[in-house]
């Protein structure tokens, strides 16, 4: 790894990268692949927690680092029920009609592990309005839904879908800046 960078971002996520240039933080990449299922009973919080903090530890466990290690996961929560990327177009079609005007929450979690391992979670309420069956196929066959927590980008077309927003719009987005801000600020990283 490049040791003229403070941190490695363990993401290939662009929106994360996006995110972290927006406030100027330099940063090596190296994604890590992790099994995301949900363990049984987990709650929303409890799984966005594990998963980011798993995904830093494995990070430091395989290249064995001294470097910063930053990590995050990001989930759309109805009720209390986690809806992670759709499997397939019949998965993503019913995620998009659940969310058709209701309240959810996105849940968002920040890993540092430098010094110490530190942790932050933002949560924010996105409210959807009702959506026509022709505006979730539409949707749909933007591409967009693919790859996406709960079938949706806020960043991109599915903006339009969204008609309140209480929280941390890049939380929405991926990495909530804030909360990394303040993490990388405790271990005496410059943004």
């Amino acid at each position: 790894m490049n040791n003229h960078t403070p941190i490695i971002l363990a993401s290939a996520s662009p929106r994360r990268k996006e995110l972290l240039n927006q406030i100027g933080v330099r940063y090596t990449v190296y994604a890590v692949d992790i099994d995301e299922t949900p363990l049984l009973n987990e709650t929303p919080l409890a799984y966005v927690q594990r998963v980011a903090a798993e995904k830093s530890a494995a990070c430091v466990a395989t290249l064995q680092t001294t470097q910063a290690v930053l990590a995050a996961d990001t989930t759309v929560v109805l009720g209390n029920v986690i809806m992670g990327k759709p499997k397939d177009k019949t998965d993503a079609l019913t995620m998009l009609r659940q969310l058709s005007g209701n309240t959810h929450q996105v849940y968002s979690a920040v890993s540092l592990r430098g010094v110490t391992h530190s942790e932050a979670v933002s949560i924010t309420d996105v409210t959807f309005k009702a959506l026509s069956e022709q505006e979730i196929e539409d949707y749909w066959h933007s591409g967009e839904p693919l790859d996406k927590a709960g079938a949706y980008a806020i960043q991109g077309k599915g903006s339009v879908f969204v008609t309140a927003i209480n929280g941390s719009f890049s939380g929405v987005v991926g990495l909530p800046l804030y909360e990394t801000a303040q993490l990388l600020m405790q271990q005496g990283i410059k943004i």
